[in-house]
């Protein structure tokens, strides 16, 4: 079974915590990452100042946090599936 390969080409900061995330097959997502922040790795991203730190990593394509937090682009795509 083969799964698809996405990368992140952008990202724009909408709302607190609710970033929009552009893909290179063309596709968006809205996602609001509330939900999801919790535990050690993405606990802090729930101050908003940290999570506003998000950026783009050129060589993974992937949002990147300065704590090492991540997402694989591929979750980011199919969220929230």
């Amino acid at each position: 079974m083969r799964h698809p390969i996405y990368r992140v080409c952008s990202f724009q900061i909408v709302a607190p915590w609710i970033l929009r995330v552009a893909f290179d097959d063309g596709s968006e997502q809205v996602i609001d990452f509330r939900p999801v922040l919790a535990g050690q790795l993405f606990g802090p991203l729930r101050d908003a100042s940290v999570f506003e730190q998000v950026s783009l990593d050129p060589e993974v394509h992937t949002l990147v946090w300065p704590n090492g937090a991540d997402f694989d682009p591929a979750t980011l795509h199919d969220w929230p599936e």
